[in-house]
């Protein structure tokens, strides 16, 4: 089938598309649920091929901008929806003159005449921080879906393109993007009581059985290289860290266009404040910044700090010092380029001091890592490092959207973390060599952290997976 012979079927079957949605509305209500955790209420959102404008409605846009190339089903959605806008057009021949937050292709792309050259007009408008969400039919339920074309349970398409994910990776990869994270929804499209919610909120997320999912979801950014300075805030929380603090100063180096410390204190018995106070005195030409924590636990202490920051670019120095500070250039320069858009430190891959970690400490961190990157879909080893960095504009959008995990994390790491993955951001991990204290010791308990640790992320699997 032509292209042209393609535009015309779409065209003649507009009236039967809508009423196929309505037909298979528990479908279509899945996918909106899963776009719905993906975008924000009030961004701005261009959803080519939107039909009928339904999905693009529920995700209630602040600006809200709809392409399909059948004018007779943009008319009924520019009747249902008068506050969003309807363009007639074509993905492949694309001419906006605007720029998006979310771009969706929701079930599009097995439709479209030629894919690349689909994604190269899409690449013209998107904006440095735009995120591509395409959801697709998984190649190995072709037959399933041929077989109810068929039967007359589906509507009948024209001939797909049957894409594998690694052929929209690589389709996506030339024409300047690159994925995130992938996911795999909806393993039972069509609604049986209690038996349905089973399948698609518990076993459609196991990793094996996910992968029989009918539709995968892919999240990608525009890869946009970036050279630009940033004025930088290094918060170190410090609770009995005396021996450390002056340290923290002469060991980090000169990067990005001015540096400060921040420094708070959280009750200390060995005069950790009073050490601090002495080293601000004794370097008038570094600019920090001393406070004394109002509550408890790192978590606090760390959004204490970052509320006082003044930087556009965020850092969590740990103050005992066992992730160098000599390294934080290495996480600078990966914002500065724009390699990733969270930085994570991992300390899981050189060798480290003898004494560094223990023994059961080191496989917690492991399995950790391991569900973690599970439950964020990007890959992650060491989460339970307390060296984080992020733009100040990035932890404002987590701020923002904080209350849908609450306030759960007395660590501060990882409502970083979940938040980062809440909004897509690009995750990537910078590799440290983790050294053994030389002050003090740690505030860890291992048990009674490490059974919280546990509690956040069923917490999080509730919130983010199994939903």
């Amino acid at each position: 089938m032509e292209k042209k012979e393609i535009q015309l079927y779409f065209n003649k079957v507009a009236g039967q598309r809508v009423k196929w949605k309505r037909r298979n509305s528990y479908y279509h209500r899945l996918l909106e649920k899963q776009y719905k955790l993906l975008i924000p209420v009030n961004s701005k959102v261009l959803e080519i091929g939107c039909g009928p404008g339904d999905l693009l409605a529920s995700l209630k846009p602040a600006i809200g901008v709809g392409v399909d190339f059948s004018d007779r089903i943009l008319e009924e959605a520019r009747t249902k929806y008068p506050d969003l806008e309807f363009i007639a057009q074509d993905a492949e021949t694309l001419e906006l003159n605007d720029t998006y937050d979310y771009i969706i292709l929701s079930d599009l792309v097995g439709s479209l005449w030629d894919v690349q050259n689909a994604f190269e007009m899409i690449s013209r408008v998107c904006h440095s921080r735009t995120r591509l969400i395409i959801s697709n039919y998984n190649f190995l339920w072709e037959p399933v879906l041929r077989f109810a074309e068929f039967t007359g349970l589906k509507l009948r398409q024209p001939l797909q393109n049957w894409l594998s994910s690694s052929d929209i990776t690589k389709l996506l990869q030339l024409t300047g993007f690159e994925i995130i994270k992938t996911d795999r929804k909806i393993l039972l499209p069509v609604y049986i009581p209690l038996v349905s919610g089973i399948f698609n909120n518990f076993l459609a997320n196991l990793p094996l059985v996910g992968r029989l999912s009918l539709q995968t979801f892919f999240i990608a950014r525009k890869t946009v290289m970036q050279d630009e300075d940033h004025d930088v805030s290094i918060v170190v929380p410090a609770k009995n860290e005396k021996g450390n603090i002056e340290s923290a100063i002469l060991k980090t180096p000169e990067f990005g266009r001015s540096q400060e410390f921040i420094f708070v204190e959280g009750g200390s018995s060995d005069g950790t404040y009073e050490e601090i106070l002495r080293v601000k005195e004794k370097y008038p030409g570094k600019k920090i910044v001393v406070l004394k924590q109002s509550q408890r636990g790192k978590g606090n202490a760390v959004r204490e700090g970052f509320d006082k920051a003044t930087g556009s670019i965020l850092m969590i120095l740990d103050a005992d010092l066992t992730t160098p500070p000599e390294d934080l250039v290495k996480f600078y320069n990966a914002i500065k380029f724009n390699t990733a858009e969270f930085i994570n430190g991992c300390r899981l891959v050189y060798p480290m001091e003898k004494e560094a970690m223990r023994m059961l400490n080191l496989v917690a961190n492991k399995l950790f890592g391991t569900l973690f990157s599970f439950l964020l879909g990007q890959k992650l080893k060491d989460t339970l490092c307390g060296t984080k960095v992020l733009c100040k504009k990035d932890y404002e959008m987590i701020i923002a959207n904080r209350k849908y995990f609450g306030d759960f994390d007395p660590f501060g790491d990882f409502d970083l973390l979940f938040g980062a993955a809440k909004l897509n951001l690009k995750i990537t991990e910078i590799f440290v060599r983790y050294k053994d204290r030389t002050y003090g010791t740690t505030q860890i308990s291992r048990f009674r952290h490490g059974l919280l640790l546990i509690r956040m992320c069923l917490f999080a699997a509730r919130k983010i997976k199994f939903l």
